[in-house]
Order: C-alpha cells, then sequence, then structure tokens
C-alpha cells in the first residue's frame, strides 16, 4: 500500500492531556506520540505504571513489578489522513506495524478536528472516547525516520524518529506472540498465562528523548517502556 504524505500540521510531538470514555477519564497517563512525514512512534505509560518506578533490567524485577509494566502500551507505524468528505473531519489512521500490546480487535483511526495549530481533538471511529492533544514546543520543523538493524539479529529492527528537539525509538521483542494470543487480548493477560515468559514478553522498546546540545547532538531518553532506559544517553 503507497502512503501520501502527513499534512504539516500533523508533524511535532504531541501530548495527550485528557481521555475521556463512557467509563473513564485519564488526566494523568504519560502520551506522547511523535508524528513526522510517514512515519509515527505512540509511547503511553498509565500512572499505575509509573509509581515507584524501578529502573531496573526486567530480569530483576518482581512479578508484580512486571505486571504494572504491561500496563503499558506503545506502538510504530505509518500514518494515513483522509477527509471522507469535504465538509467532513479528517480520519487519521495508524497503521501499527510494531505494537508493544497484541493485535487489537479494530484499526486504530479518530476523527481529527484542529482547535488551532498546536491543539487537536481526536474522537473514535471504531469507539466510542474522546482524546484532547496539544503540541510539545520546540517541535516542529525537521523531521527524520531512519531504521537500524540490530548487530546480533538483523532482521530486528530499531525505527528512530525525530521532531525538533525530540526523538523516539522503537525496537521490538525478540520472541513471538505465545500461540493461544488472540486478538484483543492485553499484555497483562498473555503475561499472566505465561509467567515464564514476562521478561522476554516486556523485551519491547519505545523510549522518547530531548536533545542535550546543539553540537553533539547527545539525547537523554526521559520516558521508556524499559525503566533502565530512562535518563540513558
Amino acid at each position: 500500500m503507497s502512503h501520501q504524505p502527513v499534512p504539516e500540521r500533523y508533524r511535532g510531538v504531541w501530548s495527550r492531556t485528557l481521555l475521556e470514555t463512557p467509563t473513564q477519564r485519564d488526566d494523568t497517563s504519560l502520551v506522547l506520540w511523535m508524528q513526522t512525514e510517514l512515519w509515527h512512534a505512540d509511547l503511553r505509560i498509565p500512572q499505575a505504571a509509573r509509581g515507584d518506578r524501578i529502573k531496573a533490567p526486567l530480569s530483576a524485577m518482581s512479578a508484580p513489578q512486571l505486571q504494572a509494566l504491561a500496563l503499558q502500551s506503545g506502538f510504530c507505524g505509518i500514518t494515513q489522513v483522509e477527509r471522507q468528505a469535504p465538509d467532513e473531519a479528517e480520519v487519521c489512521t495508524w497503521h501499527r506495524y510494531l505494537d508493544y500490546q497484541p493485535p487489537g480487535l479494530l484499526p486504530d483511526a479518530g476523527w481529527m478536528v484542529f482547535e488551532s495549530n498546536d491543539r487537536v481533538i481526536e474522537t473514535g471511529v471504531h469507539g466510542v472516547y474522546r482524546e484532547v492533544w496539544v503540541r510539545l514546543p520546540d517541535s516542529t520543523g525537521p523531521c527524520t525516520f531512519r531504521e537500524q538493524a540490530d548487530a546480533q539479529d538483523p532482521a530486528r529492527v530499531t525505527r528512530i524518529l525525530t521532531a525538533g528537539r525530540y526523538i523516539m525509538q522503537a525496537r521490538p521483542r525478540a520472541c513471538a506472540w505465545p500461540t493461544n494470543t488472540l486478538p484483543g487480548d492485553t499484555l497483562s493477560e498473555v503475561v499472566a498465562r505465561h509467567p515464564t515468559q514476562a521478561s522476554s514478553l516486556l523485551d519491547f522498546e519505545v523510549s522518547f528523548g530531548v536533545l542535550d546540545g546543539e553540537d553533539d547532538l547527545r539525547w537523554t531518553l526521559h520516558h521508556s517502556t524499559l525503566p533502565e532506559r530512562e535518563s540513558a544517553l
């Protein structure tokens, strides 16, 4: 499938300030979406996975700590923006090529309405929800995307995106989903069924960082699905 470049107004880093559903209101989760010309990366760490966060390798964590990490989500792929009719809002579809959570039952798509250049409201196409997104300062300007193969496992490719002063990278897990994993399962459910594979199932990185210096291009990773990566250069 060929894709058109994402309109300029979508590019940059967006922070979700509010999620509303018929049963939930969330304004405490850390949710960051980076959008480049085609590729996106998305990181979501709920409050339950942020409290008492231990920056240690997965192998050193207890079962409850691993279960808390399983509440996170993150994904990376191609974004498609389409207008259904001249008088309708645009539909943004995020095609997830890498996903921290198991495959979902429905596509990830939302109606997008820009209230200003730096504030957009998303409502669900396949579900009932409303999200408020605000663009981070210093995230507009040049956007880049590149791929980096693992030296020991060339099939395991990390996607690296930048937008303005920010960087995101996504690296898939090495293992496949257990054979009894079904679309719509959560990672928490899969880990509970396969506790001996927890570390391997959680070894999926989506990290977000900020450029520290103008000249040496040093990045500090502030947030990650892998806590030991946080504050790493």
